[in-house]
């Protein structure tokens, strides 16, 4: 850890053994000290405010509150403090709602020593870097991070990824979240919008969480600069690419109009290369404003049939709506080889060819979902990694063929 501290944690279960277990694994290791017990959620969360641990360990089924409940409490009065949830549980309704609450990781019990350790040294980064930034910055060191800040380019004009598709379920945020960290590096930062307002997951899918959120940026879409862009956008540590959330809660989302999302998504572009929006499946105010912003947009399909259907009928309305087919970059997810509904097949009937093939691949999407960590950030030799570096190829030559970037804005 920076500067030599020892992540604090705090456990909290109503079970006597299990506090005392998790206790013996974790104190063998220097950098990691347990600075408190709470068998209780009220008596956690109490803890919580006084002691402010960098890491809590949280039972889920506990007599008088349940886990996820103090873990919403907690994010919200004690927002350093990172919580691991542990449960035998290992159902996934548990851990999206555990992810929901802000849970930053989920274990199942027991869990292992070097999973435990793991998890803990993962979300104690998270906290200490957390406690680092909110620290106030002194004189000496003020122009060194307006340097790092954000800046509107004057010679470059961000394109807009949109990734749809007119069926729920098919992976729309998996695919805009990979495609995200493939396309940044330090020339071309990118910037990943959730434009699934009411029930958005690209944060929980990234295992970050945040105050702030396009919902906080839209009543000030007229009057945007990057600081503004800066105290709102979420920095995911691991890839470098920059969040924009959807609203904490549902009914936050009726409150943004479609102008006010395209005008936010068109400042974006003056300080990103790539933004990448991730959209619900209905065709309202919103993702219709962000295809119409859009360079390209990623039409994604499975082999299911409502879903082939379903890309059908956007595709022909796409003809009545004017917009160019070559924009429209028809890819199928989770292609499983063993079913007949060919690639080939769909492209050929649509007229529209299908340019990405991405596997499925269950062992390494579902516990990097799970986990908040995107899996193009591991190993590089598995085929579905290789799958989406051929489609960030795809996306990147199709957007060289299209209209010129302008020069300046």
């Amino acid at each position: 850890m920076a500067g030599g501290d020892k992540i604090r944690v705090l456990i909290v279960d109503d079970i006597a053994e299990t506090r005392e277990n998790v206790s013996k694994l974790l104190q063998f290791e220097s950098d990691i000290e347990v600075v408190g017990t709470a068998r209780t959620g009220r008596e956690g969360i109490d803890l919580a405010r006084e002691i402010k641990p960098d890491v809590i360990l949280m039972d889920i089924n506990m007599p008088d509150m349940d886990g996820i409940t103090a873990t919403e409490t907690i994010c919200r009065e004690v927002s350093f403090s990172q919580i691991v949830i542990l449960s035998v549980q290992g159902d996934p309704n548990y851990m999206r709602r555990a992810m929901l609450a802000g849970a930053r990781d989920f274990l199942t019990k027991p869990p292992t020593v070097d999973d435990l350790n793991a998890a803990v040294r993962r979300a104690g980064a998270i906290s200490q870097e957390a406690r680092a930034k909110a620290r106030p910055v002194s004189t000496t060191t003020a122009s060194v991070v307006g340097q790092n800040s954000l800046q509107i380019s004057p010679v470059s004009y961000g394109q807009v990824i949109v990734v749809y598709s007119p069926k729920g379920g098919v992976g729309c945020t998996t695919v805009a979240a990979n495609l995200a960290v493939t396309l940044q590096n330090d020339e071309t930062p990118v910037a990943l919008v959730d434009g699934n307002l009411q029930f958005g997951d690209v944060a929980v899918i990234l295992n970050e969480q945040g105050k702030n959120s396009i919902a906080d940026l839209a009543p000030r879409a007229d009057e945007l600069d990057p600081e503004i862009i800066e105290e709102v956008m979420i920095p995911h540590v691991k890839s470098g690419i920059s969040v924009l959330a959807a609203p904490y809660r549902p009914e936050y989302a009726e409150s943004i109009t479609g102008d006010q999302f395209s005008s936010v998504i068109d400042y974006l572009r003056r300080i990103y290369s790539y933004i990448v929006v991730d959209t619900s499946t209905n065709l309202e105010d919103i993702n219709l404003a962000a295809i119409d912003a859009s360079d390209v947009v990623i039409l994604l399909t499975t082999q299911d049939i409502p879903a082939i259907k379903n890309a059908r009928l956007f595709l022909e309305l796409a003809d009545v709506l004017h917009i160019d087919r070559s924009r429209i970059l028809f890819v199928m997810n989770r292609f499983d080889k063993r079913i007949g509904i060919t690639p080939e097949k769909i492209g050929d009937s649509f007229k529209h060819e299908i340019v990405a093939v991405l596997p499925e691949d269950t062992r390494v999407v579902l516990p990097s979902i799970n986990r908040g960590v995107p899996f193009m950030l591991g190993d590089k030799s598995r085929p579905i990694i290789r799958s989406y570096l051929s489609l960030t190829a795809v996306v990147r030559e199709r957007l060289a063929q299209l209209k010129p970037i302008p020069e300046s804005v």
